[in-house]
């Protein structure tokens, strides 16, 4: 049973600007819905998990309906919330009682009178001044009882939920599962929600070609080749300078979070400016959290001259040579090009960095690498290794015990690495080296120099 799936679904659904995103964090006890004073803010479906007195139910937070005729996604917004209300089996109508009644609210009411879903009225932010006073004007709505709440305070919500489990009884939460966390991530308008779907095989999340289109990290999970994983489509990163106050703000930071949690990370890249600074300074980022990383050269179909993917590739490779361990991949989410290998790829990326090698043999191939090139002389110092143990997986963390961590030369650590990467592979994974101080006398008999 996939834990996207399981047990009652509660859409949230209403107008812009009535506080939906802050009743889904509140509700999930989670900050993962962006909430700003913009009507808007929140354009895909956001999934959540809510669990009340021994019950789990999912929540789905939406877009606002009727949006201002200026925006150009609210035509996308309202099919998607449309279909958040078809598959749900309850509905939570998010009103802002402070404002009382519009005519955007009685236009979402007749699109809910044609759900033969239980709705609820939400009047939220029933903490602002005269709000109360407000709510005998709603019940004109014929939803029933209005339940005032204040998402941002907390006030009603434990009323609220028990009104939930009443008219969805939920499901005991089940054994939390691991999965393979994909980060998507890239500068605005490189097609990362196109590859989204062309993945998912479905709409999931809105495809436009307006950059900064998706703002919300949207996860899904899915299955592929009988392995669990989650896919996380994130906001496009954009150059410390140039990113506006607000939504663009927050859009940033839920990529670097993604990045944060996820294990193998898709970097995309548009095949017209595949040697943007921007994404380089992305792959950076990664390869310092010490995540699995493919570079994905987007948007194939375009290219003038497909038959030039090898030269192509070996451009990248010089661009991103500080990640060279990190493999490059053609695809098309128009054709579905490359898409099924980006998948395999990651699978094997995840394996790698779980690979755990024998002790003795990690310091075989360290004395070997000494012996053949010994280290560069400091201030007429040299480094001497003594010891080399693997400390941990995922990432794969290496301890090199030395007689003086101050006269490792860059050029030399980068040596060892490039020895390393050769003798066990690492192919798209991060590798971290520390490099301690110790004496011969406290090291083990297995000394490499």
């Amino acid at each position: 049973m996939s834990d996207l799936t399981a047990g009652p679904l509660v859409a949230i659904v209403g107008r812009p600007n009535v506080g939906k995103s802050a009743l889904f964090n509140r509700l999930t006890s989670t900050r993962r819905a962006l909430v700003e004073p913009v009507p808007g803010t929140t354009r895909d479906r956001l999934y959540g998990w809510c669990d009340w007195r021994g019950q789990r139910f999912r929540l789905v937070d939406t877009g606002g309906v009727e949006g201002p005729e200026s925006d150009p996604f609210s035509p996308r917004i309202r099919e998607q919330v449309v279909e958040a209300i078809t598959e749900a089996d309850a509905i939570l109508f998010a009103i802002d009682a402070h404002e009382g009644i519009t005519a955007a609210d009685e236009a979402i009411v007749e699109l809910l009178r044609r759900s033969p879903r239980p709705v609820l009225l939400v009047a939220n932010k029933a903490d602002r001044s005269g709000a109360r006073a407000a709510l005998v004007e709603l019940y004109a709505l014929g939803l029933g009882e209005p339940l005032a709440v204040s998402a941002y305070h907390g006030q009603g919500i434990g009323e609220l939920l028990d009104r939930i489990v009443e008219v969805a009884p939920g499901v005991p939460p089940p054994p939390r599962e691991e999965r393979l966390r994909i980060a998507v991530v890239g500068r605005p308008n490189v097609g990362k929600s196109s590859l989204v779907n062309a993945i998912l095989g479905s709409e999931r999340v809105i495809v436009s070609d307006i950059p900064g289109t998706t703002r919300d990290a949207v996860d899904t999970a899915f299955e592929f080749e009988g392995q669990r994983l989650l896919l996380v489509d994130t906001a496009g990163i954009r150059r410390r300078g140039k990113i506006e106050r607000g939504v663009e703000r927050h859009s940033v930071q839920r990529a670097e979070q993604a990045i944060d949690r996820a294990d193998v990370v898709f970097l995309v890249i548009d095949q017209a400016e595949p040697t943007a600074a921007q994404d380089t300074h992305i792959a950076g980022y990664v390869a310092e959290q010490g995540k699995g990383l493919v570079l994905v050269v987007n948007k194939w179909d375009l290219a003038e001259d497909r038959d030039a993917r090898h030269e192509f590739a070996r451009a990248v490779d010089r661009r991103y040579d500080f990640v060279a361990w990190a493999p490059v991949q053609f695809t098309s989410a128009v054709t579905g090009e490359g898409v099924r290998d980006l998948l395999e790829l990651a699978l094997h990326i995840d394996a790698v960095r779980r690979r755990r090698v024998q002790t003795s043999e990690l310091n075989l191939v360290m004395q070997r690498a000494v012996s053949e090139h010994a280290p560069p002389a400091i201030r007429g110092k040299r480094l001497k290794l003594l010891y080399v143990t693997q400390a941990e997986v995922a990432p794969p963390t290496f301890v090199f015990f030395v007689n003086d961590p101050e006269l490792l030369h860059f050029s030399y650590r980068r040596y060892l690495e490039n020895r390393l990467r050769a003798a066990f592979g690492f192919e798209g994974a991060a590798v971290r080296m520390r490099f301690r101080q110790r004496t011969e006398a406290r090291s083990p008999k297995a000394m490499l120099a």
